[in-house]
């Protein structure tokens, strides 16, 4: 299914949001199997940088949407 919210800014990250996503999955699986905190705090990594990595292309987007409406106003 494709993605109804994709923009040009976000296109290149997607790939690598989804990776850093199944790599969390994967700590909280191995955690919960060898119960090694070491897991835990990656997992809790990985969830800061994606979470920070969306908070840079929401800003990075708005700069764009930002520039778009100076360049066209009738977007307005």
């Amino acid at each position: 299914m494709p993605r109804e919210w994709n923009t040009p800014i976000r296109e290149p990250w997607n790939p690598v949001i989804k990776s850093c996503l199944n790599a969390i999955d994967e700590h909280i699986k191995n955690y919960t199997k060898t119960r090694d905190a070491w897991h835990l705090s990656q997992a809790e990594i990985l969830r800061n940088y994606v979470k920070d990595l969306k908070t840079w292309i929401h800003k990075q987007e708005g700069r764009e949407d930002r520039k778009s409406t100076r360049l066209n106003p009738s977007h307005l």
